[in-house]
């Protein structure tokens, strides 16, 4: 009796139908007479989330066929699967994570571009507390809201160019929580050798803006009132300026909370001591206009020196009354130049599990210091190498394969799931919109159309079905042990049972979990790209995971 296989998926055999079960689905293929002289007859399937194949001969399969046909497949199902056990009454702790995402202002989220409808509509449908909002350095006019001294009784606040994305962004994150964080302290507030110039252009990107160390007010007040001004433009309907002018807004909105700066380690190289005397400044003005606004302190881009926790968190270096309500900092892979595509999944999760044991230490600082001091984490990704030169004279962005924003939402998602472990607050995926000249693979959306790409499915999918209040649950190692597959579960506060399952590689894997059977699967991987989570039913409690694939599986 003929028979072929070919790369397991095809089969010929005979003038028989055979009968293919899986873990997501049931084939029924209809066969040729006899083996053809040409591929057109040849069968192929694969089973997209690892089914384990049952072949059943049809009632007028000879004996013999039937033998042949189980034999192959019993031989290949004597290597299972690595087998995940979850102790769903061992509970190790409540997480108290919430998946999130920063909104980094630049010229296409401005109304009338392609960008905007789609990139508002999916931050709205994602409904994410704690959400950043960064006006930044690179476009002055779009994030710094007096440009130029006050003198000769005049002032330059101008709100034109800042206020329509700001309010869009609070309109899509209503009744939400969110962090606003006006970043860019006005240049002519620093002591420069000449006046800092800034294009006239709101969208023409410069990198000089911010420049020098020193500020010309050594009290402080002076950006201190500045913030106090800004903040009740956006809740008190407007202020009074340096000369006693009224400028009147009518926006009473609820801003939830504010941090203070930016990146301080890089952004004007401020030292540890001279950010928390300005930090104190800035929240004590900010609180005689929002009393009950919390604030978030440091923002490091690098959280490599413990003294900038051991200094900020020490309540008796800030004045009395002062409130350390959140410590935040970032962590970013980045590739070095010559790595290609198929090796930046090993360094991606080298550096995030390095980043991670920064955090165990920082961690063991605040507890010390201030355990009621919160942890925002609000910048999470990846930059490419090609980003990290795109200042550069004549550079011209390199196209982005589709398979890395796969790899950067599997990154995420497994440093979510290792933060949840440790009792981070807030986990923030960056960012919504970046495009070319401006870090493009931070995206979260389709730089030319706003929707959505992986890295922001990834993060709706986490979203959609953890958050704080869930009881994260001890998971037995698998056995054989799987590295590539991280995994783990959760009782959500709804009383569902699910398994997060987060492949490393770009190559598949199947993993059965003991009770999946009967259970559905969500899952983002290279098969459903710009696509939202896909969804199946489990017939088995076989679960294939595709590379850099995402996947939830809810049991029954």
């Amino acid at each position: 009796m003929p028979c072929w296989f070919l790369n397991a998926k095809r089969l010929i055999f005979g003038n028989r139908q055979l009968t293919a079960s899986g873990a997501n689905a049931s084939i029924s293929i209809p066969l040729g007479d006899h083996l053809p002289p040409a591929p057109r007859n040849v069968i192929e399937f694969s089973y997209l989330r690892g089914a384990q194949m049952n072949f059943k001969p049809s009632p007028r399969m000879p004996v013999i066929l039937a033998a042949v046909v189980m034999y192959s497949f019993i031989t290949a199902a004597q290597d299972q699967p690595p087998k995940i056990t979850v102790h769903w009454d061992k509970v190790i702790r409540t997480s108290q994570t919430t998946p999130t995402l920063q909104v980094v202002v630049n010229p296409p989220l401005q109304r009338g571009t392609p960008v905007h409808d789609n990139a508002f509509k999916s931050l709205h449908d994602l409904g994410a507390d704690y959400v950043r909002y960064v006006p930044w350095l690179p476009y002055p006019k779009l994030g710094v809201a007096e440009l130029e001294p006050p003198q000769d009784g005049k002032t330059s606040w101008d709100f034109s160019a800042i206020d329509p994305m700001t309010i869009d962004f609070l309109d899509a994150t209503k009744g939400h929580s969110v962090i606003l964080n006006f970043s860019t302290i006005p240049q002519w507030m620093y002591k420069t050798d000449k006046p800092v110039t800034y294009p006239a252009d709101p969208n023409q990107v410069t990198w000089t803006y911010e420049q020098g160390t020193e500020l010309r007010d050594p009290s402080m007040k002076e950006v201190a009132d500045y913030y106090a001004r800004l903040i009740s433009w956006y809740t008190k309907g407007g202020f009074t300026d340096e000369f006693g002018k009224r400028h009147v807004s009518r926006y009473h909105y609820s801003i939830s909370h504010w941090e203070v700066l930016n990146e301080i380690d890089f952004e004007h190289h401020i030292d540890a001591e001279t950010y928390t005397r300005l930090y104190d400044e800035v929240v004590t003005a900010m609180k005689n206009v929002q009393p009950n606004m919390k604030f978030v302190g440091l923002a490091l881009a690098m959280p490599t020196d413990p003294h900038y926790f051991e200094y900020f968190l020490d309540h008796k270096n800030h004045k009395p009354g002062v409130p350390l309500d959140f410590i935040s900092y970032h962590f970013y892979a980045v590739p070095s130049a010559d790595e290609r595509p198929e090796v930046e999944q090993f360094t991606y999760f080298d550096q995030a599990d390095g980043f991670l044991k920064t955090v165990r230490y920082i961690e063991s600082i605040r507890k010390r210091l201030s355990p009621e001091t919160k942890t925002t984490i609000d910048e999470l990704g990846v930059i490419s190498a090609d980003d990290t030169v795109q200042d550069q004279p004549g550079h011209v962005a390199k196209p982005i394969e589709n398979s890395y924003w796969n790899l950067a939402g599997a990154m995420y998602a497994y440093i979510f799931g290792e933060l949840t472990k440790i009792g981070i607050d807030v986990a923030g995926e960056s960012q919504l919109v970046g495009f070319p000249t401006q870090f493009p693979s931070v995206s979260m959306v389709d730089w030319n159309n706003g929707k959505p790409n992986a890295r922001y499915w990834v993060l709706k999918l986490l979203h959609d079905n953890f958050g704080a209040g869930d009881k994260l649950v001890e998971v037995e190692p698998a056995k054989p042990d799987n590295p590539y597959v991280y995994t783990i579960a959760f009782e959500t506060r709804d009383g569902k049972k699910r398994v997060l399952l987060v492949n490393k590689r770009n190559r598949s894997f199947d993993v059965a979990i003991a009770g999946a059977s009967g259970g559905q699967l969500d899952y983002v991987d290279q098969t459903t790209g710009f696509q939202p989570p896909a969804t199946a039913k489990l017939i088995s409690d076989t679960v294939g995971l595709a590379g850099y694939s995402v996947t939830v599986v809810t049991l029954p």
